[in-house]
């Protein structure tokens, strides 16, 4: 029997595409509305960009909705997956980032990136290697037919990690970097793009699904707010776009600079979780998300505390952004190569 071909939705299948499309509406509004776009940067609280909280914010509540941390007690029934899981995202991942983004921008883009500024590309990087994914690998999960149970609790438990090891991790990893660290404004970070959406999303989901049924949430609820969280993204891009663009019109070269360490960085992970979970008999419905967890990133989070930490027009907030861009065919590139090897 023939197995359905399965396809990602069309918005998430053409994410690229939209950021592509963001950035150049982004950088027009740029030119065009020239210092008028200060007003807007200026609309902050505690270093928090109040407009691109509020987006961003609409970005992670969605996603947070289908967290559920009941799931985390058949842990102990398969744990290796769930160990796996762990130390890659958490003991080698952060890590294996913070050096091949410290061997490109310090050293081998020293012909193109000035040293002053070399430290906050290094930056943006660690907060992406830091932040595993927490949405979209329920999408590369179902199109490599991972276990749609496990991937949730994998999802699960590393929200729950994120929010004590989050801060301590990107504490240590900056400081191999020249960039003061504000922690009261990366702890402010974490408490509202981390732990208020997903309170909001686990209480919303008890309540709605106590009322309405499982079914009803997964199927009516849940599908409204995905335009809401892709229009979000999409509109969070261009605001960002529109302070970058001109950093990026005097060197569009930066984009694919930054793009290189970060797709060298995709790949060396899914392979070694690929075949770490081979090593340890996984089967491949677990096997498959957990390498895809380990090797997409919780951008949404990325973006924000770059900007909190760093500001707008930063660096580091431009290097999150790449990472959004080329999120997308990296991991399809994946999906296709986890399905070939399926077993």
């Amino acid at each position: 029997m023939n197995e359905i071909k399965k396809q990602i939705p069309f918005f998430e299948r053409y994410l690229s595409l939209w950021v592509v499309l963001c950035i150049a509406v982004g950088i027009g509004i740029g030119q065009v509305a020239g210092d008028s776009m200060q007003f807007l940067a200026d609309l902050e609280v505690y270093k928090v960009n109040i407009p691109i909280a509020i987006l961003i914010w609409l970005m992670i509540y969605p996603m947070m909705l289908q967290i559920d941390f009941s799931s985390i007690k058949n842990a102990g029934k398969a744990p290796k997956g769930l160990i796996l899981t762990l130390v890659v995202n958490w003991l080698i991942k952060p890590f294996t980032m913070a050096f091949f983004a410290w061997i490109f921008f310090e050293h081998l883009y020293s012909a193109w990136i000035e040293p002053e500024l070399a430290g906050e590309y290094i930056a943006g990087a660690i907060l992406l290697g830091v932040a595993p994914c927490t949405a979209m690998v329920f999408v590369w999960s179902y199109l490599t037919n991972g276990d749609p149970n496990y991937t949730l609790l994998q999802v699960s438990v590393n929200d729950l990690i994120i929010l004590v090891a989050f801060v301590p991790l990107v504490g240590l990893l900056l400081g191999i970097t020249d960039v003061t660290i504000p922690y009261d404004t990366l702890v402010a970070s974490v408490l509202i793009f981390v732990v208020v959406p997903l309170l909001a999303g686990v209480v919303t989901n008890k309540i709605l699904v106590k009322k309405h049924g499982e079914d009803w949430f997964k199927t009516k609820f849940l599908p409204r707010f995905k335009p809401m969280s892709i229009l979000a993204l999409l509109l969070t891009l261009v605001l960002l776009f529109a302070f970058q663009g001109t950093n990026i019109l005097e060197n569009p070269f930066i984009i694919l600079l930054i793009a290189v360490p970060l797709i060298i960085q995709s790949y060396f992970i899914f392979f070694l979780t690929w075949f770490g979970g081979r090593k340890l008999k996984l089967p491949h419905a677990i096997c498959s998300p957990a390498a895809m967890i380990g090797t997409s990133n919780f951008f949404e989070l990325a973006v924000a505390v770059a900007i909190a930490l760093f500001g707008l027009q930063s660096p580091a907030a431009l290097v999150t952004v790449v990472g959004v861009l080329v999120e997308v065919p990296v991991m399809l590139s994946l999906v296709a190569l986890a399905n070939k090897w399926k077993y």
